[in-house]
């Protein structure tokens, strides 16, 4: 597994954002601190198939000291979001839903295959932790 650095940010009446300085671009945002770090790990994990599947090599973490010499990165929070190592090639399947809920999904997604893996995913690692 490799950890990258996002960077926590918070103005008043505002969600606490997250963006990552070795991805400019992938950014996401929660109305509570846990679900800013669940969407941050959402959005690295998409960011980095998007890249993959483009054939764009993945950067190797910056440092802590790095990114924090950044006069921008001053006022933020520095967290470390785990990704895991990608190994497996993708496999194409055929999958029924509900009308209601493809279009649900079509709703909050800006990738239907990568939202149902990521939804998988947790799942599974909810029950690991409960067993």
């Amino acid at each position: 597994m490799t950890a990258y650095i996002g960077l926590l940010r918070k103005e008043p009446n505002s969600d606490y954002g997250v963006d990552f300085p070795d991805f400019p671009g992938c950014v996401t945002a929660g109305r509570a601190l846990d679900e800013a770090r669940r969407m941050a790990a959402q959005a690295l994990e998409f960011h980095i198939e998007g890249m993959r599947a483009d054939g764009q090599d993945i950067p190797s973490p910056s440092s802590l000291e790095a990114v924090m010499a950044d006069r921008h990165n001053k006022g933020a929070v520095a967290v470390l979001v785990d990704v895991r190592e990608k190994t497996e090639r993708a496999v194409r399947i055929n999958v029924t839903l509900p009308e209601d809920l493809v279009r649900s999904i079509d709703r909050v997604a800006v990738n239907r295959s990568r939202f149902l893996a990521a939804a998988a995913r947790d799942r599974l690692r909810r029950q690991r932790k409960s067993a």
